[in-house]
């Protein structure tokens, strides 16, 4: 017979079982977010053929870090006010991988435990 406790137990040792497995949908969210950034691949400014964006121009001023932490935090503290709290996370989440990018490309890289 089966019931909510068997249910449950069945989920813990399937987690637990399965180190690949994924909880709470993160890679449902993570191809999510990826099929995000990449339809603003289409919307983004460029400045004529090269496809400089603005994001281009703003780091070789030394201030891309500083851009995306802005706009994280900007993303936050608007965090669904207008009705868009999915796309305020999609957008927190995209500028988090290029705060990412450009800490990586100005900075040692960490490592973490296994």
């Amino acid at each position: 017979m089966t019931n909510s406790w068997s249910l449950l137990y069945d989920e813990l040792i399937m987690t637990s079982t399965n180190p690949n497995r994924f909880k709470y949908s993160e890679d449902e969210i993570l191809k999510e977010l990826s099929n995000y950034i990449s339809e603003t691949y289409n919307a983004h400014y460029s400045a004529g053929d090269n496809n400089v964006q603005t994001l281009d121009l703003i780091e070789a001023c030394g201030d891309g870090e500083a851009f995306c932490r802005s706009n994280i935090l900007k993303y936050a503290s608007r965090y669904d006010k207008k009705g868009t709290a999915r796309r305020d996370i999609m957008k927190i989440m995209h500028y988090a991988v290029l705060l990412m990018h450009f800490n990586d490309k100005n900075a040692n890289r960490e490592t973490y435990p296994q």
